[in-house]
């Protein structure tokens, strides 16, 4: 779905006449049907190579390609952003209509689609992200996460195969977050939509079918989250948190009781440690 071929980007300071490298010859291939997780802390690259997969940001040097397109290709560009969907930060930026429905039916007005359909695609829309009771509500009553979820029917409207999210969830509370994630996951599992998810939620980044970890505009993990998680030292080193249950295992086995260190999730370790006393494992 998406590639990147030594991709760099450098912001330009114009008035010191100096550069700076946000990405630094990034090399990654995200498959189509994937659901992929990119963390790092702020200022590691990891939105600006989001900005890279439907042509906001165009490299400085390399190549992105979004469905073999390649981004620099100016005619190509109005196709890449139809391939691919971004949903930002703050839904608010993003919110053009007063209506729900006119904000759903706005994109595929702009890209021309007949009237009939434009009302399949809204009706489909809200009820793919449990929104069509709101249909006619003003977007600016809604709550954060139900503004992100209509957000996210905004880029649906346009039928994209893939949905980069640049941290979604950072400015809702936790029962939003739960809206937007649960959206996000039926997306990918149910519909086959390639999921890009930017976060710094690690609970969040566990649920992605891989994860890539960047710092300083480069990847340094780039695996499983089983695996990524399980490198808990190396986290930490560059600023990242982990799954609070697999800090807990981590501890544990640094305090000799031996439990696997890769556990994600609340009944993993409850049955690691069930598992540890039963058989009269670590002292």
């Amino acid at each position: 779905m998406i590639r990147t071929e030594n991709l760099i980007y450098s912001y330009v300071d114009e008035y010191e006449d100096t550069s700076e490298f946000v990405i630094d010859g990034i090399n990654l291939h995200i498959e189509e049907g994937s659901f992929v997780a990119v963390l790092g802390h702020n200022g590691s690259g990891k939105s600006t190579l989001a900005k890279h997969f439907n042509a906001i940001l165009l490299p400085t040097g390399g190549n992105v390609y979004v469905k073999g397109m390649n981004t620099k290709d100016e005619n190509l560009v109005f196709d890449i952003r139809k391939t691919a969907g971004m949903v930002f930060q703050n839904p608010d930026n993003q919110m053009v209509a007063a209506m729900v429905e006119d904000e759903v039916a706005f994109a595929p007005e702009n890209l021309g689609v007949e009237p009939e359909e434009i009302r399949r695609r809204v009706d489909e829309c809200l009820k793919v992200v449990g929104m069509t009771q709101f249909s006619k509500h003003s977007p600016s009553r809604l709550s954060g996460g139900q503004k992100q979820r209509v957000a996210i029917a905004s880029v649906l409207a346009m039928e994209p195969e893939c949905i980069i999210l640049d941290e979604p969830t950072a400015m809702l509370d936790p029962q939003g977050r739960k809206e937007v994630i649960d959206t996000i996951k039926m997306l990918n599992k149910e519909r086959g939509i390639t999921v890009v998810l930017i976060t710094h939620y690690m609970d969040e980044a566990a649920m992605a079918d891989r994860v890539v970890v960047m710092e300083k505009g480069r990847i340094v993990l780039d695996d499983v989250p089983r695996k990524v998680f399980s490198q808990v030292e190396l986290l930490k080193e560059i600023g990242l948190d982990v799954p609070q249950v697999t800090e807990f295992a981590h501890e544990l086995g640094k305090a000799g009781i031996g439990i696997k260190n890769d556990v994600l999730t609340v009944e993993e370790c409850v049955n690691e440690v069930l598992k540890m006393l039963k058989f009269g494992g670590g002292r």
